[in-house]
């Protein structure tokens, strides 16, 4: 299958929003002190249970901004103009609820972020978005 049709396909899951946890050589990891990484995977899964699709992948190539969270949105939030958001530095509690109250609204295309989230957002060069839909 080309890559086109892979990015082309609809997803597992894509009638809600998926969540992209990066734990790779430096997300998840002790070069990222300060942050119990199990538990925000385990907050992540507990509180957006039946909301969205929790993944873990491997190293996504922003390890500068390390924690890294990719929000992905639902197939409906995309309709209205919703793309995925990048979110880098995610190393405290307060961020991750932040990030799950907005899932639970609807997240990318369906609400606004809160505005706190403006200080994880990044764009990654288009090399790393498209890694993302590699896998």
């Amino acid at each position: 299958m080309s890559k086109r049709a892979r990015r082309a396909a609809t997803a597992p899951g894509a009638a809600q929003p998926t969540v992209t946890v990066c734990r790779g050589c430096c997300c998840g990891t002790p070069k990222t002190p300060g942050l119990d990484h199990t538990a925000q995977l385990r907050a992540l899964r507990q509180q957006l249970a039946g909301v969205a699709t929790v993944r873990v992948t491997n190293c996504l190539t922003a390890c500068e901004r390390a924690n890294v969270i990719v929000v992905q949105p639902s197939a409906e939030g995309r309709s209205n103009g919703g793309r995925p958001v990048w979110l880098g530095l995610v190393n405290d509690p307060d961020a991750t609820t932040d990030i799950t109250a907005w899932i639970r609204e609807g997240g990318p295309g369906l609400a606004d972020p809160p505005t706190i989230l403006d200080l994880y957002a990044f764009r990654p060069s288009r090399r790393v978005q498209g890694e993302l839909h590699d896998e």
